[in-house]
């Protein structure tokens, strides 16, 4: 019988374990989407997407119905389809806009943008709930906002477009998480993210393939062509999109054995470390301003969950 300190050491291997893999997950399919759509000639982010959310539709059906790591749980009704089917679509929106901006935006000024998602939420939980939190968290989003405009000046490699993109991403991000939380409320409806995931996948495989067929016409032909040009293409792009589910699973599992604060302050410090790889591997030219604009925003968002976590 294993004695109660072997048992915490497990417990203790086990969960470091998860973490290391789920940021590894997450700052690799991140870096691996800029190497792939700046290096390669590959330059189809809707595509790219798809793959992302195919992988995830097969994944999750082996983990949750063959392997059972989470208990499978049902859909109950056509409401509860018709409201996984509008989180979707809104998620595809989020991750086909965050692909693109990858074209136009070095990582490190993306992550700085992405940071702003607490702002967004706040935003949008006021716009369709009204609630309202204690004004101490109110005002720790003013570093959040102004970090990403000091960082936004400062930014040598500043696109509109990707910037614009960028944002569109983390503000439907916020919104799918706000609409998540409105829409599938009720205890007869909750999902966990994995069985979650395992309904929305699909139904975003569909979405984006009209969208991709649509919109990039000629990638079939050129991803052949990049194929026999480039033999390591396809399976950066397999690992790639295995890495897309992982992030998912391992957040799932790292909020299930932790708790949703811890995940969030891990969550800041992986987009700082994101940010120092992404400099060390692209070799982007920042500034003293764009390092102090992103510091600033970081700042703010530990800032932000410590007053949510006070004056809950």
């Amino acid at each position: 019988m294993a004695s109660p300190t072997s048992s915490n050491k497990q417990q203790t291997f086990f969960i470091s374990s998860l973490i290391i893999l789920w940021y590894s997950s997450n700052i690799g399919v991140l870096l691996l989407n800029k190497y792939l759509l700046s290096n390669y000639g590959f330059r189809f982010p809707i595509f790219l997407t798809m793959c992302h959310m195919s992988a995830c539709a097969l994944f999750s059906y082996i983990s949750i119905v063959l392997m059972k790591i989470v208990p499978l749980q049902m859909i109950s009704s056509r409401t509860q389809f018709f409201k996984i089917s509008s989180l979707s679509i809104i998620f595809c929106c989020s991750v086909v806009g965050g692909n693109i901006s990858l074209r136009y935006l070095p990582v490190s000024f993306n992550q700085a943008v992405g940071a702003t998602t607490p702002f967004f939420t706040a935003l949008f939980a006021f716009m369709m709930t009204l609630k309202r939190e204690a004004w101490v968290t109110y005002a720790a989003l003013v570093p959040v906002v102004t970090g990403v405009v000091i960082a936004s000046g400062g930014e040598p490699s500043f696109n509109l477009f990707g910037f614009i993109m960028c944002i569109s991403a983390t503000a439907a991000r916020a919104f799918k998480s706000v609409l998540q939380g409105i829409l599938l409320s009720s205890e007869g409806e909750k999902l966990n993210s994995m069985n979650l995931l395992l309904y929305m996948s699909p139904i975003a495989v569909l979405v984006l393939l009209p969208a991709t067929l649509t919109m990039e016409p000629t990638v079939l032909e050129s991803i052949i062509l990049l194929g026999r040009k480039y033999n390591s293409m396809w399976f950066l792009l397999f690992v790639n999109s295995a890495m897309a589910y992982s992030a998912n699973l391992t957040n799932f599992l790292v909020t299930k054995h932790t708790s949703a604060l811890t995940l969030q302050v891990l969550g800041n410090a992986k987009g700082a470390v994101a940010v120092v790889i992404s400099i060390i591997i692209f070799r982007n030219p920042v500034t003293v301003i764009g390092i102090g604009g992103y510091s600033l925003t970081v700042m703010g968002v530990v800032l932000y969950g410590e007053a949510k976590r006070r004056f809950k």
